[in-house]
């Protein structure tokens, strides 16, 4: 596993709103974003969504700005967070949209998302099941495809 993961929006966003935050701080990496990413969670913010800013999440500035070509695909956040895990040679980034998912993928990253991260925490010891976030996550209208949910809940020992 990596020793430093490069976060997006979407799943900070996930994981305040299923209360999980705290899980993933126990986790032993070095979470990081870009300034692009604080600034979404700011706007949010700003427009009346809870604020999201943990503690354990280092934010810093990119070496050189979003290249504008991966804007026209991919939201500002996205693009950052690619381009970041690429400056510092990363590896790993933890991004949980579909179009993302596969942009990194498509440049050599390693991708986590927000299932991942728990199912990590669970085979750490950090929680005992990984299936009430799951369903916390629904009932927040937080979607995951139903086979995604099942494989990574028969990963930890779990079913649906």
């Amino acid at each position: 596993m990596p020793t430093e993961i490069i976060v997006n929006t979407g799943p900070l966003i996930t994981l305040a709103r299923i209360d999980a935050l705290y899980v993933i701080s126990r986790l032993p990496f070095r979470f990081i974003s870009p300034q692009e990413v604080y600034a979404e969670l700011k706007e949010g913010e700003s427009l009346g969504y809870p604020k999201v800013a943990p503690e354990w999440l280092e934010i810093e500035p990119l070496a050189v700005p979003v290249m504008p070509v991966t804007l026209t695909a991919l939201d500002l956040g996205e693009s950052a967070v690619i381009q970041m895990a690429l400056e510092r040679k990363a590896q790993w980034v933890c991004i949980d949209e579909w179009k993302a998912r596969r942009a990194a993928l498509s440049v050599g990253l390693r991708v986590v998302g927000v299932l991942g991260l728990l199912a990590r925490a669970k085979k750490n010891g950090i929680i005992g099941e990984l299936a009430p976030y799951a369903k916390r996550a629904a009932e927040q209208g937080i979607h995951y495809h139903p086979d995604l949910v099942r494989r990574v809940l028969a990963a930890v020992g779990e079913s649906w």
